[in-house]
């Protein structure tokens, strides 16, 4: 086992703690639909007792990050237990920034009373109706400056309660139609690139974490800008941000290696590896982390462990009270948005 393994947040398989085999001992982990029991009575107090027991094994000397993909609207991990809720589009468009605060404080507390201390949220990209794209209504608008203002506002009612947000997808996908779970789509217009940008300037900052897209751009070809250090640590944007890249075995980046997918990544100026999907592919990427040279994974190493410091452990058991009056609160602005 080696420290560069400390670089992935990464998926695994199981519902209960003593069920989850990983070959090493990870720095993140995220938890999908398949690691949720959808009964809305027994899953909540499961999911808790599941990342009570995975931080007791991998997060003894440091808290682990323990996330979520929970937006709202489509993108709700959730939703079995929670119902349908908005997505950020319709909470923008029908309550401006006071929606998007109420709602990412909410989606904080649910989060902290589940054990979770990052969400990987809020989607910054911008919105452009087609009927193709990717993102959707998961987008706040079309206009840079309305976009920053709502995630904006989501982060400020996330982080308020200790959970960490996440930007994502930088530098933008907005004005691309394939999915890059699928393929590497492609940008070609500056000024769209730019605009795409726009949205995240305001709302960056050194501790902020920025998740990274599979995104051909003219400055990154042949590389999508994931894996590109001039579209990361060094864009010419001057953006700075705990940088990790959209999962890595989506397809958008498919037609690389795992050795150069995780090399690129951390030459790109990446803090972490995010890998999400199989056994086959976590260990992949473990392995390829394995092979680096420590002198590339020092400092991302330094910056993840001096991130998990900062992070809420999570220790405290499941409280079935405090979670019916949040699920109470939660439907009440789910019937008024």
């Amino acid at each position: 086992m080696t420290s560069s393994h400390q670089l992935l947040w990464t998926g695994f398989r199981g519902l209960d703690a003593p069920e989850v085999e990983l070959p090493f001992a990870p720095g993140g982990l995220i938890l999908f639909a398949r690691n949720l029991d959808p009964d809305p009575v027994a899953g909540p107090a499961r999911c808790r007792a599941l990342v009570a027991g995975l931080q007791a094994r991998y997060g003894a000397e440091l808290p682990l990050a323990v996330a979520l993909d929970q937006e709202g609207g489509p993108v709700s991990r959730l939703r079995p237990w929670v119902g349908p809720t908005p997505p950020l589009r319709r909470i923008w468009t029908g309550g401006g920034a006071e929606a998007c605060a109420t709602w990412g404080r909410l989606w904080g507390e649910g989060l902290c009373l589940l054990g979770f201390n990052v969400d990987f949220a809020p989607v910054v990209d911008l919105w452009d109706g087609h009927p193709d794209a990717g993102i959707g209504d998961r987008a706040a608008s079309a206009d840079p400056t309305e976009v920053a203002a709502a995630a904006g506002a989501f982060l400020h009612g996330l982080e308020s309660t200790g959970v960490r947000g996440c930007l994502k997808h930088f530098p933008g996908l907005g004005g691309t139609t394939l999915d890059s779970h699928l393929g590497l789509p492609a940008l070609t217009e500056g000024p769209q690139i730019d605009r795409n940008v726009a949205a995240f300037i305001p709302l960056a900052h050194p501790d902020r974490l920025v998740m990274v897209a599979h995104l051909r751009t003219p400055a990154s070809a042949p590389l999508p800008a994931s894996l590109h250090r001039g579209s990361v640590l060094a864009n010419p944007w001057g953006l700075q941000g705990r940088f990790l890249p959209d999962d890595l075995e989506m397809g958008g980046c498919a037609d690389w290696s795992w050795d150069d997918r995780v090399r690129l990544s951390l030459e790109a100026g990446h803090q972490w590896l995010l890998v999400c999907q199989s056994p086959e592919g976590w260990t992949a990427c473990a392995e390829a982390a394995g092979r680096l040279p420590e002198a590339l994974c020092r400092g991302p190493l330094q910056a993840a462990r001096a991130m998990r410091r900062n992070l809420i452990p999570g220790a405290l058991p499941f409280e079935p009270q405090a979670w019916q009056a949040w699920l109470e609160r939660l439907r009440a602005a789910t019937g008024k948005t």
